[in-house]
């Protein structure tokens, strides 16, 4: 339940056009339900501004499809990450309008007509092998109402390519990184420009890249200011954590 669904509840109570007992029985579940295997939390759009996420790794096809169904009900967007391979054909039979994000391992299903996003997001990848992390922040910022500007296979082994797109880091609002190996181009990054920059290191390297320890370390221990870093192959919560930022910059610009 959103804001204004909560709203209209309350108006028409105020109205007399519903009962309180009505509006009662609607906001019974408004905390969370309980399917047994998992509690849907059905308030967390009104206090985070969207609804719970459901992580699809791990999960039966059968508590995906089931988490969905509750989320949907409540008119709220849907966002499963990590989506099994096997999952998506059973995914998209029960819910025809979900959108399957193979290179993002991400399944969408929106809950109204999808309007033209915040523009401000910018997501860079250094190198091809990122593309699964970059686009899982694409989609995530996506779905989360922004507008999301791609810049692809820029990483420091040849520079130039980063800076032929200088126009468009000098645009956004907030720049999503995305780096394996040694992770130096979220700190290049956040040396050319004067908004917030989130570094994502990825698992992509050779051995003594310990599954992206040596990336994050790498982000960690930058000398540039206003790189923040999130975990390892982490772009949903780089796409998150930059969607807030982009809201509330929007928000203080108007």
């Amino acid at each position: 339940m959103n804001t204004t669904e909560l709203k209209k509840i309350l108006e028409r109570v105020r109205a007399g056009t519903a009962s309180p007992e009505e509006a009662l029985r609607r906001l019974k579940v408004l905390p969370y339900e309980d399917l047994g295997f998992a509690k849907v939390d059905h308030h967390r759009q009104l206090r985070r501004g969207f609804p719970e996420v459901i992580f699809g790794e791990g999960k039966s096809v059968r508590q995906i499809i089931a988490i969905m169904g509750k989320v949907a009900s409540k008119r709220q967007p849907v966002l499963v990450t990590r989506v099994p391979p096997g999952a998506v054909r059973e995914i998209r039979r029960r819910f025809r309008r979900a959108r399957h994000h193979a290179e993002a391992q991400a399944i969408t299903l929106e809950a109204v007509a999808k309007r033209p996003g915040r523009p401000g997001i910018l997501v860079l990848a250094a190198g091809t092998s990122d593309l699964k992390v970059a686009e899982e922040a694409a989609v995530t910022a996506e779905v989360m109402g922004n507008r999301v500007e791609r810049v692809y296979d820029v990483g420091i082994a040849g520079l130039h390519r980063l800076l032929d797109h200088k126009d468009k880091l000098l645009e956004a609002r907030v720049i999503i990184t995305v780096a394996g190996m040694e992770g130096a181009l979220p700190s290049i990054v956040a040396s050319l420009v004067d908004v917030p920059v989130i570094g994502v290191p990825t698992s992509v390297g050779y051995g003594t890249g310990i599954k992206g320890v040596a990336a994050l370390m790498g982000m960690l221990n930058s000398c540039a200011a206003g790189l923040l870093v999130v975990n390892i192959d982490n772009g949903f919560g780089a796409g998150y954590a930059a969607s807030v930022i982009n809201s509330m910059l929007r928000n203080n610009q108007q």
